[in-house]
């Protein structure tokens, strides 16, 4: 067939691509497909940005016209002459007992400022697993360290406890491996005996020649009180959750009954409850020469508190591992220890990080109970010795806002933690 040359041009290469139009680029797509993508998302938008603009010409000159310096609500209102502002002079007037309490020692404020720091890097390396192992040392002698630095004292109380664990990790490691009963329960044994013995030897004048002032618990308050219990008791209820889940499901019955028993107990009774209860009752629980402190009795209860609902989590992730999972790790020899530290418990921990997050955030919020129970924490410190002051009687918007700032920030932080956490341990590709 003959070949058609009349044509008088033929492109040898292709037509570069034409610019996209505006309304497909840029701002004004975004808005299209964000904002107006229908008529109904286009009368929320306009909506919302009516009640933003509402909101926004009430706070911001509320904001603008704030008065910093001032001794009294009286001289914040001389202050702003008749204009609406807000009274921050609270939080610079009062910023060390929203803080630590309107007890602690002001000269000591450097030491629960130190514990703080040293927390961060006591915790990255359980939070981010790419650093070293070797740093896990760190997390687990901030602890002893922390104690020390915040109730201050003899460093022979916390040097003691250190070793009791210590000693009850070792026989663990070497008896665990052949007989796991046998390895916990000399476990135990170890870390009382140390304990006692070393006690018994600490003198009674340790603590007044100490390196620190000793501080009591009852001088303990403000924000450092709800920290301190926060971390406190998230880093227990965590791993006592996770065997609630696993005896929860255990196929010996007598174990099997009490988790459930306790589970279903803890959740059923209200947290406030539980904090009435350390406060008063669970002190007759323990040896009638003892002397229980507050505080520990208000995180064992919170804590006991939180690791029923994790331990609900976890059994949640646990049950929705499908069966082959265990199948895989009988056909490979693995023993129940190893199949759940191996293979089970990484999965169903990876599904669980959602709800283990919200029942941390959850009790971190939750502290603020303790105000019930005359703990001056944050919000104890405002509803109590602030707000029953003269000088700032009728400044509630700055001080909650202030209580909520700060809960915000944290909460904030843990919530965006375990969304990169979900992202790094990603491996479905979805």
């Amino acid at each position: 067939m003959p070949i058609d040359t009349s044509a008088a041009f033929v492109r040898t290469s292709e037509i570069p691509p034409s610019p996209p139009p505006p309304s497909e680029t840029g701002l004004v797509k975004w808005l299209r497909e964000n904002l107006f993508s229908s008529v109904g998302s286009a009368i929320l938008t306009i909506v919302s940005l009516i009640a933003i603009y509402f909101i926004l010409s009430l706070a911001i000159p509320w904001l603008f016209n704030g008065v910093w310096n001032a001794s009294s609500l009286s001289e914040c209102r001389e202050a702003m002459e008749g204009k609406v502002g807000a009274c921050f002079a609270v939080l610079t007037e009062r910023w060390n007992q929203l803080l630590y309490g309107f007890q602690y020692p002001a000269s000591e404020y450097w030491r629960p400022n130190l514990a703080l720091i040293l927390l961060f890097f006591a915790a990255a390396p359980v939070l981010f697993f790419d650093l070293p192992r070797k740093l896990l040392i760190i997390t687990a002698v901030y602890p002893f360290v922390a104690f020390w630095l915040i109730w201050g004292g003899t460093f022979l109380g916390p040097l003691i406890a250190f070793l009791g664990l210590a000693a009850a990790y070792f026989v663990f490691e070497r008896v665990g491996k052949q007989n796991f009963a046998l390895g916990f329960i000399g476990a135990i044994a170890a870390a009382f005996a140390i304990w006692i013995v070393g006690g018994g030897l600490i003198p009674d004048s340790a603590s007044d020649n100490a390196m620190l002032k000793a501080v009591p618990s009852r001088d303990l308050g403000g924000f450092m009180l709800n920290m301190m219990l926060g971390a406190t008791c998230v880093s227990l209820s965590i791993p006592i959750g996770i065997l609630l889940a696993l005896g929860r499901q255990s196929h010996m019955p007598l174990v099997r009954f009490v988790c459930v028993i306790f589970i279903e107990f803890i959740r059923g009774v209200p947290l406030i409850t539980l904090l009435f209860v350390a406060n008063v009752m669970l002190a007759y629980f323990f040896p009638p020469e003892s002397t229980v402190d507050l505080f520990i009795r208000v995180v064992i209860m919170i804590t006991v508190f939180s690791a029923a609902y994790i331990a609900e989590v976890v059994r949640g992730g646990l049950a929705a591992l499908p069966r082959g999972q265990y199948e895989a790790a009988d056909s490979l020899g693995l023993d129940y220890p190893q199949a759940m530290r191996l293979i089970i418990l990484p999965q169903a921990l990876k599904i669980s990080i959602p709800g283990i997050v919200n029942v941390a955030v959850g009790l971190f919020k939750d502290t603020t109970l303790v105000s019930v129970i005359s703990m001056f924490d944050l919000v104890g410190m405002i509803r109590g010795p602030i707000l029953a002051s003269t000088e700032w009687n009728g400044v509630y918007w700055e001080l909650l806002g202030f209580a909520a700032a700060l809960f915000f920030v944290v909460c904030y932080g843990i919530s965006q933690y375990s969304q990169w956490l979900e992202r790094r341990l990603a491996t479905d590709h979805r």
